[in-house]
């Protein structure tokens, strides 16, 4: 018997056999998910509940996401990063495509609601991953397989909302493993969602930089190896389903600037008062994405996310990935490997080594309210071991803090770690993540006058404690 996620060499043999039709699963749902996220959150906005639950959009389930209240209180963030609400976006093929409940796209859209920006990371379909309690197998068979654990059986294109729901909850729990962060909501589109939603408004208009030649996609086009020809181009569903999947001929970071430019257009055109005035085109859009995607947003919470969604300016959203290809020059943090005759993908720190990963990831999305107060952080040692402060500055830089100085205390003799607020209340958010990283109630004064802080906002002084929690014990 296979492992999940893994394949036969007579599965691999159809796989080949059937490479055109993989190709265009994966790539169109790469292109597409995050269209479809924005999309899905107008519903709070456009329709009363009923209306959306006869279409069976939105499944909520999950709660609200700290980060989704306005006015956030401090005491309901749990850490760095919980400023930001964390969508899992999932492609799957769905109908009679091989391996149909297979997520060969999965994004992690992280939106940033007090800055207005937001963040795509694309993860590997392949990478070969730990499963909790169910084993190892690649990153796309992981929703499948909470899917069969629930149900106890196979059942391509199930919606069962429970059964649903498991998968969720079990590929939530491995991405944020290997990631480092929390996965707030997710959303599981179908293939065809993306040419019904372009279709639905009428098409998207785009700017093409150059033209755009695939021979190996002119049997889709009518023969035609010209997909797209420069200028200004009104692509109804099926032109834009090409234009994002093609690869064989640019970069995949050219394909992810296609991306992302159909993306924006399809918000845009969604957002226009033309669409947004003609009932039948709005319903006829979402009896299309209600049989074609699965999320657990609530309408309320799809409200709320619309409204945060809608100050994101196109400038403002940028694409990353882990493999190097997103940005010239970028650290690639995964490679290609091998197990069991299977091709897999893995960090190149190695197997299940997630740590490089997550400090990347830590250091492009930050918080937001670290990095709406930028407030100045001074690190002191106030142990005779050396290295503390320097180490514990480069873990909060990685964090987004603002540090600003390292170096010893006046003093060596610090037996408790202490966190001084001297912002005078002005950077709570920033007060409140220290306190909870350092396990310290903030104090408001300086407990030395020969302490140098620099002007900053925080100062902090490591004392034994902390050095005995850093420091290997022999």
């Amino acid at each position: 018997m296979d492992l999940p996620g893994g394949a036969s060499e007579a599965h691999f043999e159809s796989l080949r056999r059937r490479a055109k039709w993989r190709d265009r699963r994966r790539n169109a749902a790469r292109g597409m998910a995050v269209a479809l996220v924005l999309l899905i959150t107008m519903g709070g906005l456009l329709f009363s509940q009923s209306y959306l639950k006869l279409h069976k959009v939105f499944k909520g389930g999950t709660g609200t996401a700290a980060a989704l209240k306005a006015n956030v209180n401090p005491d309901l963030l749990k850490g760095e990063g919980s400023g930001r609400v964390n969508i899992l976006l999932m492609g799957r093929g769905g109908g009679n495509h091989d391996g149909p409940d297979l997520t060969d796209t999965m994004m992690l859209a992280s939106i940033d609601p007090v800055n207005h920006t937001a963040t795509l990371l694309s993860l590997p379909r392949d990478l070969w991953v730990n499963v909790p309690n169910q084993g190892v197998m690649k990153l796309n068979a992981v929703w499948e397989t909470g899917e069969f654990k629930y149900l106890g059986k196979v059942a391509p294109g199930s919606t069962d909302p429970k059964a649903i729901s498991a998968g969720f909850s079990l590929v939530d729990q491995t991405v944020s493993g290997i990631l480092g962060v929390n996965v707030d909501y997710n959303a599981l589109v179908d293939f065809q969602a993306f040419q019904q939603a372009v279709d639905t408004v009428d098409g998207v208009t785009v700017n093409v930089p150059s033209a755009l030649v695939d021979p190996t996609m002119a049997w889709e086009n009518n023969g035609n190896a010209t997909l797209a020809q420069a200028g200004t181009q009104n692509f109804d569903g099926k032109q834009a389903l090409l234009y994002v999947r093609s690869r064989e001929t640019t970069s995949d970071f050219a394909r992810a600037q296609r991306q992302r430019a159909v993306l924006l257009a399809l918000k845009s055109k969604v957002e226009t008062l033309g669409t947004l005035g003609n009932p039948f085109k709005i319903s006829g859009l979402f009896s299309a994405l209600g049989n074609n995607v699965q999320t657990d947003l609530s309408l309320s919470n799809a409200d709320r996310l619309y409204n945060i969604l809608k100050d994101v300016d196109g400038a403002n959203i940028s694409s990353i990935d882990l493999d190097g290809g997103s940005v010239a020059g970028a650290t690639q943090y995964v490679s290609g490997g091998n197990i069991n005759g299977q091709s897999i993908v893995l960090p190149k720190a190695g197997l299940f080594q997630y740590g490089d990963i997550q400090q990347f990831v830590r250091g492009q999305l930050k918080d937001p309210y670290i990095v709406k107060e930028n407030a100045t952080v001074v690190v002191l040692n106030g142990t005779t071991t050396s290295g503390l402060a320097t180490n514990e500055a480069n873990v909060l830089k990685s964090y987004g803090y603002n540090v600003i100085q390292a170096g010893d205390a006046p003093v060596t003799n610090w037996t408790t770690t202490t966190l001084v607020d001297l912002s005078h209340g002005k950077d709570k958010y920033t007060a409140h993540y220290l306190e909870q990283r350092l396990n310290v109630k903030a104090l408001t004064s300086m407990p030395g006058t020969n302490m140098p802080t620099n002007g900053a906002d925080f100062v902090i002084i490591i004392g034994s404690d902390e050095a005995n929690l850093t420091t290997p014990q022999s």
